[in-house]
C-alpha cells in the first residue's frame, strides 16, 4: 500500500508516496514472518498509524486493536508533508508483532527521528504514512549484488575511526534518486558517518545484505 493520508475528525484520501532516508535501531530479523508472496501490507496499517498519533497528540487512549494480521515483521514508518519532504522515518530490522510494531514506530518516527522536531498537532493534516514491511532478507555476495528498484540493502562498515557503523536505504530510494549502485553505496557510507576516502578497495570490505520491502 502506498500511503494514507487523515486528519483529525476529516475524511480520508490516498495517493503515491514512498519511504526514504530510514534510520535503523536494531540488526536482526529472527523469527518473522518472510515471504514477499504472500501480500500483508495493507491500507489499514497506515489508518492505524494515523490513529496512534491523533490519538497521541490530542492526549488520548490508544486506538482499538486493530483487525489486521499481528505476525511478526521488521517495519519502518514514514511520514512525509504534501510536497514530499521527509518529516520522520525510523524503523527496526528486528522481527516485531505489528500490532505493537505500528503503533511504536509510528510514534517514533513522527516524535523521536533526531533529524526533526516532534510532529505536531496541526500538521497531521498535511501528512502522509508509508509503511514498510521488510521480507526476503539475503546475504550480498559483495556491494554490487542487489538490483535497483527491487531491493533495499543494509550495509556494515568500520569507519575512519574504528568504529562499527551501519545505514540502510529501502528499495525505492536509489531508483528515486536516480543513483547507481555505486552512488547508493557512497552515499549510504556518508549516511552511515565515513568520512574518510571511498575507494573500491574500502567498498570490497563492506559487508551488504539486501532485502524485499511490501507497502
Amino acid at each position: 500500500m502506498p500511503w494514507y493520508k487523515k486528519s483529525p475528525g476529516d475524511g480520508e484520501q490516498s495517493t503515491d508516496g514512498v519511504s526514504t532516508n530510514p534510520s535503523d535501531d536494531s540488526h536482526s530479523n529472527n523469527n518473522v514472518a518472510n515471504d514477499v508472496g504472500v501480500a500483508v501490507a495493507c491500507r489499514e496499517m497506515c489508518i492505524y498509524c494515523f490513529d496512534v498519533l491523533i490519538a497521541y497528540v490530542q492526549r488520548q487512549s490508544d486506538p482499538p486493536r486493530p483487525a489486521f494480521t499481528n505476525d511478526s515483521y521488521p517495519l519502518f514508518v514514514t511520514w512525509k508533508t504534501s510536497d514530499q519532504h521527509l518529516r520522520g522515518c525510523i524503523g527496526t530490522f528486528s522481527g516485531c508483532h505489528l500490532h505493537t510494531g505500528l503503533r511504536d514506530y509510528a510514534l517514533n518516527s513522527a516524535m523521536k527521528d533526531s533529524r526533526f522536531s516532534p510532529v505536531r498537532k496541526e500538521e497531521i493534516p498535511d501528512l502522509s504514512c508509508t509503511v514498510s514491511l521488510l521480507t526476503d532478507f539475503e546475504d550480498a555476495t559483495d556491494y554490487l549484488d542487489w538490483e535497483i528498484g527491487r531491493h533495499g540493502i543494509r550495509i556494515e562498515f568500520t569507519n575512519d575511526k574504528g568504529h562499527h557503523r551501519s545505514a540502510t536505504y529501502l528499495p525505492e530510494v536509489a531508483k528515486e534518486q536516480g543513483w547507481t549502485k555505486i552512488e547508493t553505496i557512497d552515499s549510504l557510507l556518508r549516511k552511515g558517518g565515513y568520512r574518510g576516502h571511498i575507494s573500491s578497495t574500502f567498498r570490497a570490505s563492506i559487508r551488504t545484505t539486501r532485502y524485499c520491502s511490501q507497502k
